[in-house]
């Protein structure tokens, strides 16, 4: 692991885009730590709550339909660099919002630009790890796994200092924007126009199924960021500084499995460690809904960590290697259940709650953890074979 991060560190190219998965989950975590004040302050209930989420998805939806044309005029590089800063941007009115009316809309154009920018970021991945032949997809996105473990303690520790969560994505946003163009030359450096063909192709049963994988994940991590500080607080009734540490817990799982991702992948093949991330991420929400505390709650959070951290990298690579389809039009296949699955999965668990209970609620994401092992082991485009690429090494 030590051997890959120093390398990964030492290309520079890779490093700039490796931060700007971290630039998402930044943001994110301040933003986790957020919701239960948003939600008092708007006056929201759980309900309304998962309906307000349900703007991201649409948002989602429609940077959908409009990557193809961003994506034929503008390289990836350009978007990369304007993407995350208006992305920075964006999180900052929605944390700030003084309505619901400028809460939705944020929440809306959060989706828009979150689905460009993870095609473009992906895409990017992909293309470099053929340029310089080295596995380097898991590491990324553990990149996106640090970015939210330390933006939840900072959270945590800047609620200790009395610094409200406004003021908090303010400071984390000028920081990670300030990076963003000090690395500008290494971003507008991936020069490519990633646009996919203009034909509209109805996706298979087995690109389905990888779509449905990516959507219980992200699923998993959307429920995770989104109702686990509301969890900690109004179910297991933990003190401030505490509510983020489910996420913490989570978050910093995630980042190590993900650092072994890449030789793991190469050791074990993506079937079998699909199929047993799934399962373990079930375990771990079994262990969050029945916990007695917080303690054992932050241990399921940790296991759902572990399950979820290879599943993601895994499915993307997939995707950009699918027979008779281009690497953007993979992406935006899996990308779209992803994201679907990250922002609509909070909305539902939100509703059961509203009838049920939160505990109940995260209970649904046993059942959909468990059809996505059931779903790996059927798909043909996942293999237990040690390489898929010979040209590629992990080292």
């Amino acid at each position: 692991m030590l051997k890959n991060i120093s390398s990964f560190i030492k290309n520079k190219p890779a490093l700039a885009v490796g931060f700007l998965f971290a630039t998402s989950s930044l943001l994110f975590g301040i933003w986790v730590a957020s919701i239960p004040g948003i939600k008092a302050s708007l006056g929201l209930t759980d309900g309304t709550v998962g309906l307000s989420l349900l703007f991201s998805p649409l948002g989602a939806i429609s940077g959908m339909l409009i990557s193809t044309r961003v994506f034929s005029k503008i390289t990836v590089g350009k978007w990369m660099l304007v993407g995350y800063i208006i992305l920075c941007c964006i999180m900052l009115l929605q944390i700030n919002s003084v309505n619901r009316v400028m809460f939705w809309v944020s929440l809306y154009c959060f989706g828009v630009v979150s689905f460009l920018n993870g095609v473009a970021s992906n895409a990017t991945v992909n293309i470099m790890e053929r340029k310089f032949g080295k596995l380097m997809m898991s590491t990324c996105h553990a990149m996106y796994s640090l970015g939210g473990a330390v933006s939840a303690g900072v959270a945590a520790l800047l609620f200790y200092l009395h610094i409200p969560s406004g003021w908090q994505i303010t400071i984390v946003a000028a920081v990670i924007i300030s990076v963003i163009i000090s690395n500008r030359k290494h971003l507008l450096a991936n020069n490519d126009i990633i646009h996919s063909r203009s034909n509209v192709k109805f996706p298979s049963l087995t690109i389905l199924g990888i779509s449905f994988m990516c959507m219980v994940s992200f699923m998993a991590e959307g429920c995770v960021a989104d109702w686990s500080a509301i969890y900690f607080k109004e179910v297991l009734h933990a003190p401030k500084t505490f509510i983020s540490l489910g996420y913490a817990g989570f978050s910093i799982a995630m980042t190590l499995g993900r650092l072994n991702g890449d030789m793991l992948f190469s050791k074990f093949g993506s079937k079998k460690l699909v199929i047993a991330g799934s399962l373990l991420a079930s375990l771990g929400f079994l262990i969050v809904v029945l916990a007695p505390g917080i303690v054992v709650a932050i241990a399921g959070y940790i296991l759902i960590g572990l399950g979820c951290c290879c599943t993601v990298p895994i499915l993307f690579r997939a995707s950009a290697n699918i027979p008779g389809l281009s690497s953007v039009e993979g992406f935006a296949m899996v990308t779209t259940g992803g994201l679907v699955g990250f922002l609509v999965g909070p909305s539902i668990v939100g509703f059961i709650s509203e009838k049920a209970g939160l505990a109940k609620g995260l209970s649904l994401l046993i059942l959909m953890t468990l059809l996505a092992a059931l779903a790996a082991w059927k798909n043909k485009f996942l293999s237990n074979k040690k390489s898929t690429d010979s040209s590629l090494s992990f080292d």
